[in-house]
Order: structure tokens, then sequence, then C-alpha cells
């Protein structure tokens, strides 16, 4: 059972540090409750992935790679215990949010020690479950409040998200969708080295196997656009990635 909640006007939007949406994994095996679940966390913004069966969360879990779970103690296969301690080794730091029918503090204790972050009695309300997502990825330092600016600026470059307008210093800048892509991932993580997968998974949203090459490609263009004539700002750590900084 789940109490009717409803999202606070004005809540400030949680987003991944990356900018991206917050990924969320709901594990129940009542679909209605994990619809209305899914329904509330998607209000807030996030992507909401579901599973009804331990099996099926850990699966799920290994290609989505969620930022927070919220996890049914009692499944039809593995117990939530069972699926936590699986979740650990794939992801150690992930935060996971108990669901339990059970009431006793012995239940509330056994949850917390093997490795859960919080818990939530049913019935319980939406807005109670939000609230305590909420204060897991603030916690885990996995969301930060959405920018209210449009505008990125590192240095003397500035990009505007919503009119797509790029400059370095009075220089306007022309871009495809895919370099704007990449040049904001860039600066929404400035001074922060990122692998060529990170890169790969966030602008192209998939892995390209072999393909990496295709950042290597992505990122000569934007030099070639960004840094031609200037002082770099986008620099190669061999065997790490790149990394967008403030020229000198």
């Amino acid at each position: 059972m789940v109490t009717d909640g409803h999202a606070l006007p004005g809540r400030v939007e949680l987003r991944r540090p990356d900018g991206g949406p917050v990924r969320v994994l709901v594990v129940d095996d009542e679909p209605t409750l994990t619809d209305l679940l899914a329904m509330a966390l998607r209000y807030e913004g996030w992507q909401v992935a579901t599973a009804g069966n331990g099996m099926a969360a850990l699966s799920s879990a290994r290609q989505v790679r969620p930022d927070v779970v919220v996890l049914d103690v009692m499944l039809p296969d593995l117990d939530g215990f069972q699926v936590l301690r699986r979740l650990r080794e794939q992801s150690p730091n992930v935060p996971v949010l108990f669901l339990t029918a059970r009431d006793a503090v012995q239940d509330r204790i056994a949850g917390l020690t093997v490795g859960g972050d919080d818990y939530v009695t049913k019935p319980f309300s939406l807005e109670e479950v939000i609230a305590r997502l909420r204060a897991l990825l603030r916690r885990a330092g996995l969301a930060v409040a959405a920018r209210e600016d449009a505008v990125l600026t590192v240095g003397d470059l500035s990009l505007d998200e919503d009119s797509h307008e790029v400059r370095r210093g009075d220089d306007l800048i022309t871009l495809t969708a895919t370099e704007f892509e990449l040049l904001r991932y860039l600066m929404r993580n400035p001074r922060r080295v990122l692998s060529k997968a990170q890169i790969l998974d966030h602008v192209w949203n998939y892995d390209f196997g072999g393909q990496a090459n295709v950042v290597e490609l992505y990122i000569s263009y934007l030099r070639k656009k960004i840094d031609a004539g200037r002082e770099p700002m986008i620099h190669t750590l061999r065997g790490a990635g790149y990394v967008l900084k403030p020229a000198p």
C-alpha cells in the first residue's frame, strides 16, 4: 500500500554532477506499487528502471548503473538482503533504500547491518520515499541542485544551454549537435579528467565497443574550433582521458 503523496511545489531539481538525470532502480514484486513509484520519480525528472524480482534487479543494475536503488525486502526469488549483497559486488557505493512490510526493530537493524542506507516501512507516502532518496543522493554526493543559470563558463569560454550559443572571448563558435554535447559535458566537469568510456556513455549514450577513437575524432574537431590560434583549454592525459580547464 502507498498513501497519497504529492511533489512539493518549488522543489529544487536534483541532477547528477555531470548534468544528466538521476538514475533510479525500483525493485518490487507488486506492479501497482512499482508503477506508482516510477511515475512519482519520473515527475522528479529522474530516469527510472524497474524490476519485479531479485535476478531481474541484478541484471538491470548492470545495464542501468543506477545512482540509487529502492529495494523491497520480500521478493519471490532472492530476498532484498541477498540482492543487496550482490549489488554491492557490482557497485560498492550505490545507496539503497529498503522497502519493508516488517515493522520489527530487528528487521530494520538487519537491513542496515547488511549495508542498506535507509528504510521505509509499508504503507508509506510517495513524498517520504522521494525525500529520503534525495537525502541519500545528496549525502553520497551523487546529485546536486540543477543550475538555474543556463550559461556555463570556464575561463573565457561560455556556452548557453538554451540558445546553444558558444563563445571564446568575443568570438562566436559554430558547433555541430554532437560537438555541442561533448563540449557541454566537458564544461560541466571543468578540471576533471574524463575517460573515453565516460564520454562515450554520456555523449553517445551507449558503448561503441572498440570504436573509442570516435572520442579522439570529436576532441580534435573541438580543438580546431575552441583552441585554434589561442591558448589551449582541452588537454589530453595519456592513458587517462581528457580535461578542460581555463587557459593560463
